[in-house]
């Protein structure tokens, strides 16, 4: 974490409007209507002018809702407010995209402003999964977009995939795997189904429409690690998968187990490190205050056509608490905690403060431990929300 008076080095932005909502998403999105996306440019241009001081980004991030539903002009407002305001050049530049909103003009005025990565929110080749999930793309698209990406410079691509989707078998996970690989992207996140409250997925469990099958989950997983590593991708995170060769440690001069195409951006929150988080609903966490944006995107926009940050909650965590988090984060990661980084970033020994619980997951063989790292296991991996609940305090 930057010290106070030191910039802030990543930058997130929510985009919250999605032509669908899809059944398994719990994040703050909503249609567009009227001219609340013309209100919302205006306001992030707003919220970039209020932190840009604050800021020298070297990893930026723009999610959603589907950023790439924005058009060419309100991309253009963005872009040139960040220009214009010094924010331009980050190392990597991440935009999410659906594959049916991408266009080559789209992602050439991307491409021409520092924009290197695009994350595609593919979740399934399967026609019948896609409908089922509510997504507003074909798999025809997916492959389209690709090319699209490709043709306009793109050489940083991430694949976004779901299983143990209703209805999907091992087979076609299977398919969907190879075909995602054939694509030859640098970068694959894989998340298995989690059923939020508040979904319209949700509710069809409760309804007893359909039933959770654990085997199934647990064998898909296995069987996404093999079909990963086949294909050449290098794990470093429980749901995420990168090209190139490990990265070596600035401080330590050894191989870190990051490879080169793993996305910067998240390393930084798995890391403990700060961030400002703009646009509704967004979290930043800068100088060890955690703050949340209005999940409203009225009352955001409204908040900044008043000239003032639409935040509205402040958390100060207490030490001991934040190092929890960061454990409970970073362990997400195959390279788990080197107990110097650790005590580094935090300012406490991972091995002192959480003896008993590092002890616990290493004789349920969920962890392993030496002299110089807690890290989990492959079984501990595939259930990783265990392994970070023992840490928080």
């Amino acid at each position: 974490m930057p010290s106070a008076g030191e910039p802030i080095t990543s930058l997130y932005v929510h985009v919250p409007f999605c032509a669908h909502k899809c059944e398994y998403c719990a994040f703050y999105s909503a249609q567009p209507a009227g001219d609340v996306v013309g209100r919302y440019v205006a306001a992030v241009v707003r919220e970039l002018e209020l932190v840009a001081d604050e800021l020298k980004p070297r990893t930026v991030f723009f999610g959603g809702g589907t950023p790439s539903l924005l058009n060419l002009a309100q991309w253009r407002q963005i872009l040139e407010a960040m220009e214009r305001l010094n924010l331009l050049g980050a190392d990597e530049w991440t935009v999410e995209c659906n594959p049916a909103t991408v266009s080559a003009d789209k992602a050439k005025l991307l491409r021409d402003f520092g924009v290197n990565r695009v994350s595609m929110g593919v979740q399934s080749l399967d026609e019948k999964l896609l409908d089922r999930l509510g997504r507003i793309h074909s798999r025809e698209q997916v492959f389209k977009s690709f090319d699209t990406l490709r043709a306009a410079g793109f050489d940083n691509v991430n694949v976004d995939l779901m299983f143990a989707i209703p209805g999907q078998t091992m087979g076609i996970w299977k398919d969907t795997l190879r075909e995602a690989a054939a694509l030859g992207s640098e970068h694959l996140s894989c998340y298995e189904v989690i059923y939020e409250q508040d979904t319209p997925l949700f509710a069809q469990l409760q309804a007893g429409e359909f039933d959770v099958d654990e085997e199934l989950a647990e064998a898909m997983y296995e069987e996404l690690l093999g079909a990963a590593a086949r294909a050449g991708f290098v794990q470093y995170e429980v749901a995420n998968f990168a090209r190139g060769e490990c990265g070596v440690s600035r401080s330590r001069g050894t191989k870190c187990g990051i490879p080169a195409r793993a996305c910067a951006h998240n390393v930084n929150y798995w890391r403990g490190g700060a961030y400002h988080g703009l646009g509704p609903s967004a979290a930043g966490y800068v100088n060890g205050l955690r703050t949340k944006n209005w999940s409203n995107t009225q009352l955001y926009c409204e908040q900044l056509e008043k000239g003032q940050r639409a935040i509205e909650s402040f958390e100060e965590l207490e030490p001991l608490r934040r190092a929890g988090e960061t454990a409970a984060f970073g362990l997400r990661m195959n390279v788990g905690w080197p107990f110097e980084l650790f005590e580094r970033t935090t300012g406490f020994d991972l091995r002192r403060e959480w003896k008993r619980e590092m002890d616990g997951l290493v004789s349920e063989g969920y962890a392993e431990s030496d002299a110089e790292h807690l890290r989990l296991t492959r079984r501990g991996m595939r259930f990783a929300d265990h392994a970070a609940e023992m840490f928080l305090r």
